[in-house]
């Protein structure tokens, strides 16, 4: 990384503590500051408006995240151009436990980023000139897509995009929803096991495996 690219990673993570622990009120240049521990004005130098602050910290987040997917070979760019292996039920067992994996993490050591971004997309439905931090979720629909069609779906493109939708909607119902009620502890083996048991009937519905 640059300098630059450095000391932006180090407001964007500080200012993703501050969402996670006092929502989006909490999120001001001086508060940032003062939470990754630089010389007051230094947040508003580099970023210079609130939004540009949370496109920021919204970039931050998929740069994390793309690193977890990562770290568990799960795919983290577009699709080749040519056509990838044929998945089968085996390699959707893995796939089922490599998601609960990342899950397990967003819900436990990655928690408060999940929070950070919950909290920006609702300030993007009511702040229309930030709606274009949606585009960060894109390459997962593509992605997912892609997957579909590689396990044999009959409608890749819309069941690539209820699959991200669904695991969305599971990692939040465990994070902020009554699920996290009843469901294991995050980041113990038996939430990891829950976790890939539904993404497993998930992806069982959506191919027919």
């Amino acid at each position: 990384m640059t300098a630059r690219a450095n000391r932006v990673a180090t407001l964007t993570d500080a200012a993703i503590e501050l969402i996670a622990d006092g929502g989006m009120r909490a999120l001001t240049h001086r508060a940032v500051d003062g939470r990754a521990g630089v010389p007051p004005g230094t947040t508003s130098a580099y970023l210079r408006t609130r939004q540009a602050l949370i496109e920021a910290v919204v970039g931050r987040l998929a740069e994390r995240d793309r690193a977890d997917l990562a770290a568990y070979d799960l795919p983290t760019d577009p699709p080749p151009p040519t056509p990838a292996p044929r998945l089968d039920s085996g390699d959707l067992d893995a796939l089922a436990a490599g998601v609960a994996e990342v899950l397990d993490r967003w819900l436990s050591t990655g928690r408060s980023r999940s929070l950070a971004r919950y909290a920006c997309l609702l300030e993007a439905v009511h702040r229309p000139e930030l709606r274009s931090i949606l585009q960060h979720g894109t390459g997962l629909r593509v992605q997912a897509r892609d997957l579909l069609t590689r396990a044999g779906a009959t409608d890749p493109d819309r069941q690539g995009d209820q699959f991200v939708a669904f695991v969305d909607g599971l990692l939040f119902d465990r994070l902020a929803g009554a699920g996290a009620l009843t469901a294991p502890p995050p980041g113990s083996a038996a939430s990891r096991a829950d976790l890939s048991a539904a993404v497993r009937t998930l992806l069982r519905a959506l191919t027919g495996t």
